[in-house]
């Protein structure tokens, strides 16, 4: 009686397993051909490669600018100093104020110029009297002199042809004619210190010629007293703004120290370091547009005028300069400014996105080219920048796409591609 019992619940409990694994099966079925759709997708994704952004490489008409910055320049700055030791008296300007050439802008302590002044105008009368003593008086004198020898010769030459008349007739004595003869010598003598001194004081003569020359030299030391006293007063060279001021009253001042700085009126230029790769675009003539770092909304004009012979090697730039035909009121003397040089339009220009180039700074720049449904890289040869866009020299040909960005894509990995929409250089280099 029992044992018919207990096999009835288990035969239950076998269908209830049975019935249990039924319903099981199916749903587990179901989940594992998801499972396996979804991987096949995702290698499937996967074998397509990242999608990543393309652009062509298009043919244009670009507008090249040169893009640089640069200075001010005055135009002329000008360092001013003392060039004699003394104490400064009074200063006339300050900083900012315009001057006129000519004007007065630091006075020294002038007291012992001007007492080296007096003394050397002194000397110089002195001298000049002396001159006109000797070719006035004293000539006057020796020409009488000359004319009192030659009367007493005319005398003398009379007495000693009487003489020997009468020593000839016996009327005289040797005596007598030894005493005219002796006479006449003296007076002939006479006449020739009186014609010789004559000559000394007149012009030309010796003391004439000492005169003279003591009058030059009494004459160059007033000059160089004048010089002195003018050294005590430093004026404007030119016209211009003071820019700098570096002394005060009572201060002492070496001779070579710069005590002021002036800029000098005159055009207003600009000097820019523009990269030497765009050298070759870069001529004299050629028109810009400027700005101001300290008003970026202001434009002027400028002009270029002067393009330096040598290249910076440091910087690898070159200098260029350009004048300034109506500069506004603002500018300074070494503000920074923006300048953008209009370099001419050229057709037929290759051009790829700034993104598509890469190692553009190295020697060996390349692009990735989509060939296919992969990257495959090519070597390419730059030319200028062209605002977004890079020129391609060689390497490249029209309407070929390139992969623009993604810097993580490799040399013929598989990709999607993503076109971007063109763009228009805008020809800022």
């Amino acid at each position: 009686m029992t044992a018919p019992s207990e096999s009835k619940p288990s035969a239950d409990a076998a269908t209830r397993h049975g019935r249990s694994a039924l319903r099981i099966t199916p749903t587990r079925a179901v989940a594992a051909a998801l499972l396996l759709i979804v991987a096949s997708l995702v290698v499937w994704h996967r074998s397509r490669g990242p999608l990543v952004d393309t652009s062509p490489a298009r043919r244009k008409s670009v507008a090249d600018r040169i893009v640089a910055t640069g200075k001010v320049l005055p135009a002329g700055r000008v360092h001013l100093g003392s060039v004699a030791l003394g104490t400064v008296r009074r200063v006339d300007v300050a900083e900012g104020d315009h001057v006129k050439q000519g004007q007065v802008l630091i006075a020294l302590d002038d007291t012992e110029a001007q007492a080296m002044v007096a003394q050397a105008r002194a000397s110089l009368q002195q001298a000049e009297s002396r001159l006109g003593q000797v070719g006035g008086a004293a000539a006057r004198v020796a020409l009488e002199a000359v004319k009192q020898s030659a009367a007493r010769v005319e005398q003398a030459r009379a007495a000693l042809e009487r003489e020997t008349a009468l020593l000839s007739t016996g009327a005289s004595t040797q005596q007598r004619l030894d005493d005219a003869t002796k006479a006449y010598d003296i007076a002939v003598s006479e006449q020739a210190a009186a014609l010789v001194q004559a000559a000394s004081a007149g012009p030309g003569g010796a003391d004439y010629r000492v005169a003279a020359s003591q009058v030059a030299v009494a004459r160059a030391a007033l000059d160089a007293a004048n010089a002195r006293l003018a050294q005590t007063t430093i004026l404007a060279p030119a016209d211009g703004v003071v820019l700098s001021r570096d002394v005060e009253p009572g201060d002492v001042v070496q001779p070579g120290r710069v005590v002021m700085t002036i800029s000098r009126d005159g055009p207003t230029r600009l000097s820019v370091q523009v990269d030497e790769k765009n050298l070759a675009l870069l001529r004299v003539g050629q028109r810009a547009a400027a700005s101001a770092d300290a008003f970026p909304l202001e434009r002027f004009d400028a002009k270029v005028t002067f393009i330096a012979p040598a290249v910076d090697a440091s910087r690898g730039t070159i200098e260029a300069q350009l004048e300034v035909d109506h500069p506004p009121s603002y500018l300074r003397p070494d503000m920074t400014v923006s300048v953008v040089i209009d370099a001419g339009t050229r057709d037929n220009v290759l051009l790829v996105r700034g993104g598509a180039v890469r190692d553009a700074s190295t020697m060996s720049p390349f692009v990735l080219v989509v060939q296919g449904n992969r990257a495959v890289r090519r070597s390419v040869k730059l030319g200028s920048r062209t605002g977004e866009s890079v020129e391609i020299v060689s390497g490249l040909q029209d309407g070929e796409v390139v992969v623009v960005g993604a810097p993580t894509i490799a040399d013929g990995q598989r990709v999607r591609t993503r076109l971007l929409a063109d763009q228009e250089a805008d020809g800022a280099l």
